[in-house]
């Protein structure tokens, strides 16, 4: 089976092919478990520059377009949906299935439904919102000829239907948008490389902001104090936080916050496998997520997460069988999992959370979904 992945979201850098392939693993690592589940792997990307590369078993083809670039400083995401040498090189690779990265791009969608009328044209949402109503017509039109759609979990369709963006009849599969290659350490070193002191020790990775939530978060860990004296939580948060301000505030007003939570800011990505390897929980207080890709890290490193019930992390996590899962805001019921998955036998919480990362969530296991859609979906 000859499959093409597609992206078209030019990258605001501007870096060179080998760059972008060390910095995307969202671009890779798909590819990398639909090859290693015995799919001829494509992948073409709109870039900036034309070039080819080879990493593995998968080809990736960087075409350029022009005008790309000023037409996107004017237009927005709009303008990566009109790009026709994408589609071109597209046609020329004969697929067998299109796999389409986003379903905001619904003009490139009806260019690749007409152009490659042979092909299995698939959708992928990542973190994707349905559009206001003025652009409906457009992502309804663009969208008719897509056969299938993946989700992380299935109710996150129910908002694209319930916009009537996607048809009634498009099939719908579960399928990760990626997933993380890190790997479980030996947890005392990690604690004594990264510095990160408590029993236990909770770990937020996630923007400070109001869809994460991390003064629930803050109020939570707080209400622990009497049962956990000695726990403490460690924040890493991105440049992009603009509650920041509202949360150490709180922390600075709360004893009981003042001082069992540090502030660590912005790390980078591969210190935060360290920082995970270090952490008993990762904590989280998401009321929307596309996927959840600190949580899928904090299990593959063997890290219990401890999060909101909604439909991407409940599905990561089995419904709850590798963690805690609390409805988005409630701080009390938070509070109190904390509590309780501290007392629990913290080692075999951690060959737990890598054995279900291993069979649900690791590239083979993506691999496994990806090929199951493409199959369905493929032309007989």
């Amino acid at each position: 089976m000859r499959v093409v992945q597609v992206s078209v979201f030019v990258d605001p850098a501007g870096r060179a092919p080998e760059e972008l392939l060390d910095a995307w693993s969202g671009l890779t690592i798909p590819a990398e478990a639909s090859a290693g589940a015995g799919c001829r792997t494509l992948v073409v990307q709109a870039a900036s520059r034309d070039a080819i590369v080879q990493r593995g078993d998968v080809d990736y083809h960087f075409v350029a377009e022009p005008g790309t670039a000023a037409l996107r400083r004017r237009l927005g995401g709009w303008a990566a949906a009109g790009t026709p040498r994408v589609i071109e090189r597209v046609c020329a690779l004969r697929p067998d299935v299109v796999h389409l990265h986003g379903l905001s791009f619904p003009r490139h969608a009806l260019a690749l439904a007409r152009r490659v009328p042979y092909a299995a044209l698939l959708a992928q949402d990542h973190a994707d919102r349905p559009p206001r109503p003025p652009l409906r017509p457009l992502h309804r039109r663009g969208l008719r000829g897509v056969d299938g759609v993946m989700f992380t979990a299935h109710p996150q369709a129910e908002r694209f239907r319930a916009a009537r963006v996607l048809e009634p009849h498009t099939r719908v599969f579960e399928v990760l948008e990626s997933t993380t290659r890190f790997t479980p350490g030996e947890q005392e070193q990690a604690r004594a490389r990264s510095g990160l002191t408590g029993d236990p020790i909770f770990l937020w990775v996630a923007r400070l902001d109001a869809n994460k939530d991390p003064l629930c978060v803050l109020e939570a860990f707080a209400r622990t104090a009497p049962e956990l004296p000695d726990a403490h939580l460690w924040m890493c948060h991105g440049l992009q936080s603009p509650l920041l301000d509202a949360v150490q505030r709180r922390r600075s007003a709360d004893p009981a916050l003042r001082e069992r939570v540090t502030l660590l800011g912005p790390r980078p990505h591969a210190e935060i496998e360290l920082l995970l390897r270090a952490a008993d929980f990762l904590v989280q207080g998401s009321h929307q997520e596309g996927s959840g890709y600190s949580v899928l890290e904090a299990l593959a490193c063997g890290t219990t997460p401890l999060v909101t019930d909604i439909p991407a992390l409940r599905r990561i996590t089995g419904g709850g069988a590798v963690g805690a899962l609390s409805r988005p805001g409630d701080a009390v019921v938070m509070g109190d999992a904390m509590v309780r998955w501290a007392r629990r036998d913290r080692a075999e919480l951690r060959r737990r959370a890598r054995a279900h990362f291993e069979a649900h969530l690791s590239i083979p296991a993506l691999g496994r979904e990806l090929r199951t859609a493409y199959e369905a979906m493929r032309p007989a």
